[in-house]
C-alpha cells in the first residue's frame, strides 16, 4: 500500500490527494499540511481543516512543483489517482489503498486504510480509539432504525427530471445502508460512479422500497419532477415514502459515512 521507503513512526508532514485519506488523516488527529482542490473539501468533508493548511491544485492534477516545495514525508493518494502515482513516488512515498472498488464494500475498507495511515504515522492507539468510536456510534444508530429493517430502501440522487443516480453496495451510501442494518433494494451493477444512472420511471420497479433522495434538487429540477407523470405516480411520493437526507461527500472517509449515517437516521425516524 506504501510506495517508497517509510518508516512507521517517522511520517508525520502529509499531504492529501485524495479527499477520503484526508478525512482519514484529520480524524485520527494528523492534519495534512495540504490537501488537493481544498475550497471543495472544506465545504464538503464532515472534518474541520486547520485554516493553515494549503491547496495542492486538481486531485488528478496536483501542482507538482507546489508538492515538492512542502517536502512532504507521505503522500496520501488511492487507487482513484494511480495513473499520478510514478510522480508523486518521486518526492515522497504514497500511501495507495485501494479504497473504491467495484462490487467490493466500503467501509471495511476504509477502516483497512485508517489502520494503514494509523501505523505509517505511529498512532496505533488514535487508529483504535476512533474505530472504537466510529462503530460505537454506527451500532447507536443502527439500534434506532432496527424497527425499519424489514423494508427495503432505495437510495438515490436526481440527476435531471427524468433520470436518477440508484446508490448500490459498492457504494459509500450503500456501505453506510448495510451497516445500519437496512436493506438496500438496489443490488445490480454499478458503474464507476459507484450508481446507476436509469430513468425515473425505473424507480416503479422498486415500489416497496422507502426512497431516500440525497441532496438538494436545483428549483429547475424540481419543477420539470412535479411535471413528470412518472414521478408523481410513484407509490413512494403519493404515501409519502420519500425521504430528502442532506448530502455527504460519496468519496469521503469514515467521518462521511457517519455524516451520512446520522442524516439518514434522522430523516428516517422524524
Amino acid at each position: 500500500m506504501v510506495g517508497g521507503s517509510v518508516r512507521a513512526g517517522v511520517s508525520r508532514r502529509l499531504v492529501a490527494v485524495d479527499w477520503a485519506m484526508a478525512e482519514t488523516a484529520l480524524s485520527l488527529g494528523h492534519a495534512p499540511v495540504a490537501i488537493a482542490e481544498l475550497i471543495q473539501f472544506r465545504k464538503t468533508t464532515a472534518c474541520v481543516v486547520p485554516p493553515g493548511c494549503a491547496d495542492l491544485g486538481l486531485r488528478g492534477g496536483p501542482n507538482f512543483e507546489a508538492l515538492q516545495m512542502l517536502a512532504p514525508d507521505l503522500v496520501l493518494s488511492s487507487n482513484f489517482y494511480g495513473f499520478i502515482g510514478p510522480q508523486l513516488g518521486r518526492i515522497a512515498p504514497v500511501l495507495v489503498p485501494d479504497l473504491f472498488v467495484p462490487g467490493s464494500a466500503v467501509l471495511p475498507r476504509l477502516r483497512a486504510a485508517q489502520t494503514a495511515l494509523a501505523r505509517a504515522v505511529g498512532d496505533q492507539d488514535a487508529d483504535q480509539a476512533l474505530a472504537t468510536q466510529t462503530e460505537a456510534e454506527f451500532s447507536q444508530l443502527a439500534a434506532q432504525v432496527a424497527s425499519y429493517a424489514a423494508t427495503p430502501v432505495c437510495v438515490v440522487t436526481i440527476g435531471d427530471a427524468r433520470h436518477v443516480q440508484i446508490f448500490g453496495a459498492d457504494s459509500l451510501y450503500g456501505g453506510v445502508v448495510d451497516r445500519l442494518g437496512l436493506r438496500n433494494i438496489w443490488r445490480e451493477h454499478t458503474q464507476f460512479g459507484f450508481n446507476a444512472p436509469v430513468p425515473i420511471d425505473r424507480l416503479l420497479d422498486f415500489a416497496p422500497a422507502r426512497l431516500l433522495v440525497v441532496g438538494e434538487v436545483p428549483p429547475s429540477v424540481a419543477k420539470g419532477l412535479s411535471q413528470n407523470i412518472f414521478w408523481s405516480r410513484l407509490p413512494q411520493v403519493t404515501s409519502g415514502q420519500v425521504t430528502w437526507i442532506s448530502p455527504s461527500n460519496p468519496y469521503g472517509g469514515m467521518a462521511s459515512a457517519l455524516r451520512f449515517a446520522r442524516a439518514l437516521v434522522a430523516g428516517v425516524i422524524q
